[in-house]
Order: structure tokens, then C-alpha cells, then sequence
């Protein structure tokens, strides 16, 4: 929560302020007049409450208008070319979480995918509109385990002995924080699929009338995929070649008249809970329709860029994609974006293998969370990576000397434009090449120590890595006689390689607040609050 005295401090600042506005929020980016209001560029004044406040920070400024700002240029998936992302005014549909578990690091770097979007439009005076859903019904998947649901927020109720919605809601809230820790701007809306079920139905009841929808022999509503001329349009799927079973759609779909059909909505059966009342019975929604739905109804029938992880491109996207566009009788979407996969210590993040993590997982090891932020910004979005706790604490240790280095640099919040790290960021997110500038200009001893900062200040605005936090200065603190001797076990369990022990210490430590880092030279410690 940001307090009166922050603002006072910094009244006649350009700030950025995001407000909450009923369950969405409004931005609010202008000079600040007072404690309670912003003087916007079109000289109108909006108003807030200091207890509205959801994001506060102050924007360095600097003039476009001394340079020459190139286009951001993204990778298109369904014309698998790069294009240019144009107009005053951007609207974006990022597919959400669905919250019936903690969103992982893998997730997280999708949905970073989109605030990169974002802020690289900001850097070039470009605002956005960002819509992202919130799945909280209707994700059906294959029942391998033979369960009546298939909905997976239903399932994790059922194993927890708690309401569906007291389920989503946790995960939700949970899905929030973790936005927050990695410093990703919220979107403007969040609509709930279970809050739009009048517009899931009212969107059913369209596609039933031009002849895109129908009910099939067990009841049940389903898209006709063969009324579609472009069906395979993002993934290059077409419907002659697709065989039966295909994932997200349940075993039980027995009514339909093609397999490639899928359920925009199904009869309740023995479901009694989250259930809704349809002009077809008793029932709930597909999964695929409440993104036409949404969307259509908070962006209307142009959509500037659709974001999402690659796993979503079919069926996911390509069903979507038919649905909208029999909706509105046109293309609505522009430009398909897709983040790739991330996998952790070389495997792909699941249960089984018991190597899912989380972004509190990152934070209980005493590293800033912000650490993977910069870690996934060391490589392209459009690539697969391999994340492991070695690179992530490697960023963790790069932003911390960066934080040291600006304070070092002063305290200025001049913004100085550098052409490569722009160029970098508009030409598909070359986030990885901005970093590896930043690392050049860092140790570049022709460079000032005001102009390092002010360039630094520059990148960050993409980067959103908080580089001029305010570092607390460094303090001899002397270990106990028991927490030295630890530290000298575990640099021998590592000479050793008993990786186990190693690890095992190493949460001793992290239990006492004691964070130890590997580096070439050896094992370092630090104490954390």
C-alpha cells in the first residue's frame, strides 16, 4: 500500500497509478497534482482514494520526440513471420490461469510474455487495453481416471474437502501475488468464466443460429468444426487429417456428428455442483467458448494481439479462433503470439516428477523473485529453455550488484535512450540481447557513472526489474560458532559431490535466515530479514 507521505513526496512527478475499480482496475498515467489526484496528457484531472491504489511508481521521463522510435515487431504464429504492431491504441487477449493449483514458473513465464508486450509499447507512447480470464469453470480435460467431472476445479475440491469457489478464489488470490512478485502490470480486466455465464450462454445461443452450433444426440451443445473453411488457420491442423482424441474434450462426447466437434456446453449428468440453468437443461460451459465470450464482450470484434502459451495453439486457439470468428463474421484477432515451453533441471514441470516450482518456492530460498524475472529476460520468449536453480541464482546475484551499482551511480532519474537496447526490444523481444548490452555498458569505463544510470533506468522500463531499489547498506554480522561450522560441512559435501547434503545444509541455513550462494570462487552467505 502506497501512503500519503510517498505521494506528497513526489507531487509535480509524472506517475503511473493503477486503481482498483470494482473487481477491474483503472490506469492512470499524468503528472501528479496531489495527494488525490493526476493531471492526464489531454490536461483532464482524475481522481483517486490513496486506499484504491493497487501500483504506484513514478515515470523517469524522456522526449521521443529527440529520437527515432522503431515499431515493435512481434513473431506471428499463423503467418510465421514477424509483424508490425501499430496504433494508438492496443487491445490484448492473454489467455489466464486456471485455479485449481498454483501457477508454476513455466505459466509465469507466458503471462511475463504479455507484460513485455506491454511495457514495449509504453516505451513508444503506445497505450494498451490488456484482458486476461480467469478460468474457473469449464476446463475439461480427458478423464483418465475414469471421474465423472473432468473439471479440474472441481476435482481439487473434491481431494481438499472445500467449496469449488473457495478453491478458485485461493489460487486466484495466489495467482495475484505471484503477478506482483515478478512485477508484471495487471490487466485492466479479469473476468471470471462462472461470473459470465449469461454471456457464455447468450454466445451458445448465437452460434446455434447461424448454423455454427448444435445440440447433438445426448443433449449435449457442440460447435460444428467443418463450418469453418479456415479451421487450422494458427497450428496448420486441417480437419480431414485430425484423428479422434484429441486432448480438452471429455471421453463421453458421444452425441457429436464429427470428432473433430467439440462441447460448447454439457448437461449436468450426476454434476451437482457449479452448475448453471441453460435454455438446454441444467449445465456448464466448455472450456474454449469462454474465451470467445470474453473477449468479444470486453474488446468488441478486434483484438490487436492474442497471447498465449504454445500448448494452447491447438486445439485451444484454433477452436476459439472458429468460434469468434463465426461470431462477428470476420477475422478478430491480428496477431497470434505464443510464449514456448520452459522446462526445470531438464525435465518438463510435474507432479510425478516432483520438480514443479513455484515463484513462493524461489522466495523461500532467500532470493529476490525478481531473480527469475531476469532469468527468463536471458532468453528469448519464443524459445525453449531449461531453468535451473544455478541460473536463477546467478540472475539473483547480477541484480543485486546491478541494484549496488546504481545506487553507486547516484541518484539521478534522468532517462538517457539507447538506440541498440530500443532496437533489441522492438525487434521481437530481444530481451536477452538488452541484457547482455546492459553487461557491457556496466563495465564500459568510457561511460559516465550518471549516463550508466540514466541508460539503466532507460532498459528498465521493459526490464521492470526494479534496478534503482534502494539497496540497504551492507553490515558486518558475525555468524554463530554452529552456523559457521554448517557452512564449512557444506563446502565439503560440495567438494565432495554429496549434492543431497549439500542441500539438505543448505535448508538448515535457509531455515536460521542464512541465504548461501555457489559461485566460482566457492560458497557465499548472506542474512536475510
Amino acid at each position: 500500500m502506497t501512503s500519503k507521505v510517498d505521494l506528497t513526496a513526489v507531487i509535480g512527478q509524472r506517475v503511473s497509478i493503477r486503481v482498483r475499480d470494482g473487481e477491474s482496475f483503472r490506469d492512470l498515467l499524468g503528472v501528479l497534482q496531489d495527494e488525490n489526484s493526476v493531471v492526464k496528457k489531454d490536461g483532464s484531472i482524475a481522481s483517486f482514494a490513496i486506499d484504491e491504489i493497487a501500483y504506484f511508481r513514478v515515470v523517469p521521463v524522456f522526449s521521443r520526440s529527440n529520437y527515432e522510435m522503431s515499431d515493435l515487431h512481434l513473431y506471428e504464429t499463423a503467418s510465421r513471420q514477424l509483424q508490425k504492431i501499430a496504433g494508438e491504441t492496443v487491445r490484448i487477449y492473454s489467455c489466464g490461469p486456471t485455479v485449481y493449483r498454483d501457477a508454476h514458473i513455466g505459466n509465469m513465464r507466458t503471462f511475463l510474455l504479455t507484460d513485455l508486450i506491454r511495457r514495449s509499447l509504453a516505451l513508444n507512447g503506445i497505450e494498451t487495453i490488456a484482458v486476461q480470464n480467469i478460468t474457473d469453470v469449464g476446463h475439461m480435460s480427458e478423464n483418465l481416471d475414469g471421474s465423472d467431472s473432468g473439471d479440474k476445479v472441481l476435482e481439487e475440491a473434491a481431494r481438499e474437502s472445500v467449496e469449488p469457489l473457495a478453491i478458485a478464489r485461493r489460487y486466484e488470490d495466489r495467482f495475484h501475488n505471484d503477478l506482483s512478485l515478478l512485477n508484471i502490470l495487471p490487466a485492466h480486466f479479469y473476468p471470471r468464466a462462472s461470473e459470465n455465464i449469461g454471456e457464455i450462454i447468450s454466445t451458445i445461443q448465437e452460434l446455434l443460429k447461424i448454423g455454427s452450433a448444435y445440440v447433438g444426440d445426448d443433449g449435449n451443445l457442440y460447435f460444428d468444426a467443418r463450418s469453418c473453411d479456415s479451421y487450422g488457420y494458427i497450428s496448420g491442423n486441417k480437419l480431414d487429417s485430425l484423428k479422434p482424441g484429441h486432448r480438452y474434450e471429455y471421453t463421453g462426447d458421444g452425441g457429436k456428428k464429427f470428432h473433430a466437434d467439440w462441447a460448447l456446453w454439457k448437461l449436468a449428468g450426476k454434476r451437482s455442483e457449479m452448475i448453471w440453468e441453460s435454455p438446454w437443461g441444467a449445465g456448464f460451459p466448455g472450456w474454449h467458448i469462454e474465451c470467445s465470450a470474453m473477449s468479444l464482450n470486453l474488446l468488441g470484434d478486434s483484438v490487436d494481439i492474442h497471447v498465449g502459451g504454445i500448448d494452447l495453439r491447438f486445439p485451444h486457439h484454433e477452436d476459439e479462433r472458429a468460434q469468434t470468428n463465426a461470431l462477428a463474421g470476420k477475422e478478430v484477432v491480428r496477431n497470434w503470439i505464443h510464449g514456448e515451453h520452459l522446462l526445470f533441471e531438464g525435465k518438463k514441470m510435474a507432479k510425478s516428477s516432483g520438480n514443479v516450482l513455484l515463484v513462493s518456492d524461489i522466495a523461500a530460498r532467500g532470493l529476490d523473485p525478481l531473480a527469475l524475472r531476469l532469468a527468463l529476460l536471458e532468453n528469448r520468449y519464443r524459445s525453449q529453455i531449461d531453468m535451473t536453480w544455478q541460473s536463477i541464482t546467478a540472475a539473483d546475484a547480477t541484480l543485486q550488484r546491478w541494484r549496488r551499482s546504481m545506487a553507486a551511480w547516484g541518484t539521478g532519474s534522468e532517462i538517457k535512450f539507447d538506440e541498440d537496447i530500443h532496437r533489441h526490444f522492438m525487434n521481437d523481444l530481444e530481451t536477452a540481447k538488452a541484457t547482455l548490452r546492459l553487461r557491457s555498458i556496466e563495465k564500459d569505463e568510457s561511460i559516465g557513472a550518471q549516463d550508466k544510470r540514466a541508460i539503466f533506468l532507460f532498459a528498465d522500463q521493459v526490464l521492470g526489474l526494479d534496478l534503482d531499489r534502494v539497496v540497504e547498506p551492507s553490515v558486518e554480522i558475525q555468524l554463530s560458532a554452529e552456523a559457521l561450522k554448517l557452512l564449512d560441512e557444506r563446502a565439503a559435501a560440495r567438494a565432495a559431490g554429496n549434492w543431497a547434503e549439500s542441500d539438505r545444509i543448505r535448508d538448515l541455513l535457509a531455515a536460521d535466515g542464512i541465504s548461501v550462494r555457489d559461485g566460482k570462487d566457492g560458497q557465499s552467505w548472506e542474512l536475510r530479514n
